[in-house]
């Protein structure tokens, strides 16, 4: 989805959050309201979710339980990832189909910070990484990333810039590594090489271009002498450079999901949301394209919406995570043969629009109770 680098910046920002949001106790009802305006046929709903693993999204699972009438079906695999490989499967179980999809990222209110989580199941109520797996993931990039920001730097003087780069970031016989783009940064000549002025040990000067200084006198006072570069190694300077070839059973899709935006991603001020929103935006464009073109969704209803669920840690007291959905898109299909888009302005105004109140939900309580109360069947196995 990112392959267009200009653009990855654009798209992120197109992803709102202030206001955007709905707690999961409003958003379920008015997602079973919307289904039923468009024409879904109550009790023959099949919802399938394709949520991380991780115990934080239990609340919504619940919910869709107690507002569909049914427990969903599975679409989800670790990371906010879905398993496209299951819509057959999702497909034959129920009439009208409804799959919500969504990446997920921990928000602590006392610290007002993305990222972690606080488990109240562990002995002392530890905070940790939410979503696990995208931390996982990020946490090389965000090393290479700490690693350059301290070992490139820069001289600024009055009418030119110096650049002193490690070495590393002059080779090109690393599999994997942060790779600068030197075209934006460092002087060449006319045939295309660079000339270091000085040379060290593990480093190499180099003049630095017009355009690089001129940007760099932002952060940089002159006659200061070399500095760390820092913060000011921005998303248009660098990139990564990694293999994804032996990526065979899909578990790797989330890489491939934001390697594309990463360096935005390890220079936000908040990282984990960053990869959690493009993540979301990535994987709705894929299983988009799944979903539209599989032959056992064709002439069905199919309601298919992705979004970011913030996991807000729940104190000692609470039993579930309040849970925030930030809707991104959907993808509706219909069986009269109407299939339509919408982004994420409509589609919350679309959400918006929708009663909160669902005289259909089931009582999970009575619900448990009833089957509680049934008369002992017997198993008659066979010899």
């Amino acid at each position: 989805m990112y392959n267009v680098r200009d653009n990855v910046q654009a798209s992120l920002g197109h992803f709102r959050m202030e206001n955007y949001w709905f707690r999961y106790s409003n958003f379920v009802p008015r997602l079973f309201n919307w289904c039923i305006e468009l024409g879904f046929e109550p009790g023959k709903i099949m919802p399938s979710r394709a949520f991380c693993s991780d115990e934080s999204q239990g609340y919504p699972v619940i919910l869709l339980a107690k507002h569909f009438g049914i427990f969903p079906f599975n679409h989800g695999q670790v990371g906010g990832i879905m398993a496209c490989d299951r819509h057959g499967p999702h497909a034959h179980h129920g009439k009208d189909l409804v799959i919500v999809h969504s990446s997920h990222v921990g928000y602590d209110p006392e610290t007002m910070t993305f990222g972690s989580y606080r488990r109240i199941q562990t002995a002392n109520h530890r905070c940790s990484s939410n979503c696990g797996k995208i931390h996982a993931t990020l946490e090389w990039y965000l090393r290479e990333y700490e690693f350059a920001s301290q070992n490139i730097f820069v001289d600024m003087r009055a009418d030119h810039c110096r650049l002193t780069l490690d070495n590393q970031y002059l080779s090109r016989s690393r599999e994997r590594s942060l790779v600068l783009h030197l075209e934006k940064m460092v002087e060449h000549q006319h045939d295309g090489e660079m000339l270091p002025i000085a040379m060290q040990s593990t480093s190499r000067t180099f003049m630095a271009t017009t355009t690089f200084f001129q940007h760099m006198r932002w952060f940089f006072n002159a006659g200061c002498g070399k500095q760390p570069i820092g913060d000011a190694l921005l998303p248009e300077y660098f990139t990564y450079h990694t293999s994804l070839r032996e990526d065979t059973d899909g578990s790797r899709q989330l890489e491939q999901n934001l390697i594309g935006a990463m360096p935005w991603i390890v220079t936000s001020s908040e990282p984990m949301l960053t990869a959690a929103q493009a993540n979301t935006q990535a994987e709705f464009d894929r299983a988009y394209r799944s979903i539209s073109q599989d032959k056992a969704y064709r002439g069905r209803n199919l309601l298919y919406i992705a979004g970011l669920h913030v996991d807000i840690s729940p104190s000692p007291e609470q039993a579930f995570v309040l849970t925030k959905f930030i809707p991104w898109a959907a993808f509706v299909q219909l069986k009269n043969g109407e299939r339509y888009v919408l982004e994420q302005e409509a589609l919350f105004a679309r959400l918006q629009a929708c009663n909160t109140d669902n005289p259909q939900q089931l009582g999970l309580d009575a619900a448990i109770q009833m089957m509680e109360d049934e008369e002992e069947i017997h198993l008659h196995l066979p010899y």
